[in-house]
């Protein structure tokens, strides 16, 4: 499994890179007992309409969230995660 955070909104572009990353992975990578890898890509805002539009017909595990800054979490999950420094 790997993450990717993006300090910005998606951009379909971002779903041309993973599938690459991916294709890879899979290819140069993964050893025929693994499973297939996932990638996660964070990024600060998202629009669903264009997420889902980029990933139509790609056929990998991939999955797009949206995240909040450090500051902007609630007080009981600042400690748990790092800071960006």
């Amino acid at each position: 499994m790997a993450f990717d955070l993006k300090r910005a909104e998606y951009k379909p572009e971002h779903a041309v890179k993973l599938n690459f990353y991916l294709s890879v992975q899979k290819d140069q990578v993964r050893l025929p007992y693994e499973k297939p890898s996932i990638y996660i890509v964070l990024c600060r805002e998202k629009k669903n309409v264009i997420v889902e539009d980029a990933l139509q017909g790609i056929d990998k595990p991939m999955g797009m969230a949206t995240y909040k800054p450090h500051d902007e979490m609630p007080e009981k999950y600042r400690n748990i995660l790092p800071a960006a420094e």
